[in-house]
């Protein structure tokens, strides 16, 4: 699965952020959104996919954790318009500032 298309959905890029800080029970993951459970299986399923996310068993439990090392293509993508943006941010600064 493409990273691109896996945080291209809000509800996706909600759940990335419930894990950002510490592993999350699946269970407690669905609980914030309103849809049904295999709706949000479905989404935790392309974010697996992906490599987003991993599971980790503990006892009866599945908690989803955070795996930042595929970030980095958006992160690489990204790049490529910094200097573009911080160029046209800095003329538009020399412009107000006349």
């Amino acid at each position: 699965m493409d990273v691109f298309k896996a945080i291209a959905d809000p509800t996706r890029r909600s759940i990335i952020d419930l894990v950002a800080e510490a592993p999350v029970n699946i269970n407690a993951i669905a609980e914030n959104f309103e849809m049904s459970r295999p709706a949000v299986s479905k989404h935790i399923k392309v974010l697996l996919d992906s490599g987003l996310v991993g599971v980790e068993q503990q006892g009866r439990d599945r908690f989803l954790y955070l795996q930042l090392k595929a970030l980095e293509e958006v992160q690489f993508w990204l790049k490529k318009y910094e200097y573009f943006w911080n160029t046209k941010l800095d003329r538009l600064d020399d412009y107000l500032k006349k």
